[in-house]
Formats: structure tokens, sequence, C-alpha cells
């Protein structure tokens, strides 16, 4: 299987960032780690194992991106939107550095975004701000409502990387026309404490007729051995 650390300088978040990339064709497929996460957590948790079929075979090619979460979320003593400034120039470095970079190593024009828990938050709000450049997103035992982070704070610099808000006020129709063809897949565990955000979120994009395939997995299925596993199962699209 293909792998190879890659490390530039970003302009938009003015430091040096790593990602990992694995395989060598295929659905290109971007991947946050968790809360506070490293480029490297999937490798170390068994993803990237439980997904060597897929890699070897050419049916997949997987970018393993950073997070900046300390600098941005979980940056508690920030004001929530200083927290949300720094979370633009993430995304800036994501759509305007990561995305071309991908489409230079490989001209699939499918996008996969994934993440588990902190970083399911991350693959939703990012497919579902640029969904002209995205096929699926997975999330895995997310969150998605940033507003729990926030203590219920928004303003409009928070507003446009809080879903649930900005998908509620969206009236550009070619924007939501692209939301909707979107292959959504939220998987959580029924006993969850974030099982109530998931159903949420789920509802508010239904409510803008954004199809998604809600799963609610028994048990808490918070953890790696899960999310081995549901992302086997869900990486090809909802079942």
């Amino acid at each position: 299987m293909h792998r190879e650390h890659v490390r530039w300088f970003s302009s938009a978040l003015e430091r040096d960032m790593d990602l990992l990339l694995f395989g060598h064709a295929g659905a290109r497929v971007l991947v946050f780690p968790s809360s506070m996460g490293r480029f490297f957590e999937w490798e170390d948790q068994g993803m990237i194992g439980a997904l060597g079929e897929h890699l070897e075979r050419g049916w997949l090619q997987l970018c393993c991106v950073d997070s900046v979460d300390a600098e941005s979320w979980y940056a508690k003593w920030k004001h929530p939107a200083d927290r949300a400034r720094y979370h633009a120039r993430y995304d800036r470095y994501l759509h305007d550095e990561v995305l071309p970079f991908t489409r230079h190593r490989n001209d699939n024009p499918f996008l996969v975004t994934t993440g588990a828990s902190f970083g399911a938050y991350h693959a939703l709000t990012f497919a579902l701000r640029h969904p002209f450049e995205t096929g699926r997103a997975i999330g895995l035992s997310g969150i998605y409502d940033i507003r729990e982070m926030t203590g219920g704070y928004t303003d409009r610099e928070v507003y446009p990387f809080n879903p649930p808000e900005f998908i509620a006020n969206e009236h550009d129709g070619n924007r939501l026309a692209a939301l909707q063809r979107l292959d959504l897949i939220l998987a959580i565990g029924r006993d969850d404490q974030m099982r109530g955000n998931s159903e949420y979120f789920s509802g508010k994009l239904w409510d803008r007729g954004i199809g998604n395939a809600l799963r609610i997995w028994d048990g808490w299925a918070h953890d790696w051995p899960y999310w081995r596993r549901m992302i086997v199962t869900y990486i090809g699209g909802h079942d």
C-alpha cells in the first residue's frame, strides 16, 4: 500500500502542516482526526488497516489531515468569535491548499469526507460548506451543533461554521440543490450522550429536503473498535 508523509507551510495558517496519504487511486477521502487528534491517528488506531483492501485495490485514496482544534474550538480561554476565526483559517487551508493537492495527486472527481467524534463535526461541516466539491460525508459518533462548544453562544463569526444554523437559512437554489445531492451518513450509538445532537441535526437537514442516513448502533459505540466497523460499513455509501 502506498503511504506518504507530506508537509508544507500553510499560507492560511502561517505554520507547517502535516498530512498522510494512503493508497494510489480511487475516490479521494478527506479524513479528520478526533478531538485535538493528529494526522497519524487513523493509522495508529487501525482505521487504515480496516480499509486495507479498499486501498490496495485502488478503490480509495485517503488524505489524513492534522487538526488545529487546540487553537480553535477547544481553546476555551478565547472568545467563541476568536475560535471561529481560527477555524475559518483552517477551512481555507483545507479548501485552498489540501483539496488542490489531492486533485494534483489523483484526478478522481469523487470526494468523501469523514471523521469520528469531533472529526465528524469537521467532516460534515466541510462537506456542507462546500457541496459542489463533495459527494459523500460520513460522521461517526459526531457532534454537529457547535454551540455545544460555545456555551450556546453564536454570532456572525460562529454561524458559518455551525451546520444546523446555516443549513436552516440556506436559500440559494443552486447550493440547496447541491446539498440535496450529497450522500450524508450519521452513525451514532444508541447510548451515546451525543445521540440527541445527531438526531436534531438529522432533522434540520430533512427540514430542508437534504436526505441523510441516520444510523443508530447498539450500545455506546463511541470508540475505535466500533468506528472501524462503521467506516467499512459506510465508506461505499449508506446501507
